[in-house]
């Protein structure tokens, strides 16, 4: 049930995320007593930079609006739309796009490399490993994420 109120609320977000000029990443329910907590998770649509405060307020209500008229969740809920995070995982070509620039941790059968990723595509990826390049096929990562570098 939960799985096709989450279905449900995606076909309602979208647009309204999209026309916020954001990406909606993902819609995740959850249930605890009589309250529930709907999790909207939104990015900028692509290529490098980081999300800002203000764009997500301005996603965060036009989401509360929409929910408002629709009124999909029964009883109440707490409404959380938040970024990916710093330490994302990446599993779509639009999420090596995001992290060009950053240090990222990728496993392959191989092993894992963490190093900066320079460059990628829809089918590689490069990553800048101690100064030399390493170039991997997007089909041989079985995990990536990004790292936060102190």
């Amino acid at each position: 049930m939960a799985d096709a109120l989450a279905t449900r609320l995606t076909e309602l977000l979208a647009p309204v995320v999209e026309g916020a000029g954001l990406f909606l990443e993902g819609v995740e329910t959850t249930k605890a007593g009589r309250y529930s907590t709907v999790r909207v998770v939104v990015d900028l649509p692509d290529g490098e930079g980081d999300i800002d405060l203000d764009t997500v307020a301005v996603a965060t209500r036009a989401v509360s609006e929409a929910l408002d008229d629709a009124d999909p969740v029964k009883g109440q809920y707490t409404l959380e739309v938040l970024s990916p995070g710093a330490e994302r995982p990446l599993t779509t070509p639009r999420h090596f796009r995001r992290a060009v620039g950053r240090t990222v941790a990728v496993t392959t059968a191989a092993g894992t490399l963490t190093g900066t990723l320079v460059a990628t595509d829809e089918d590689d990826l490069t990553l800048d490993v101690d100064g030399a390049a390493t170039t991997l096929a997007l089909g041989e990562v079985t995990e990536a994420r990004t790292l936060v570098v102190l």
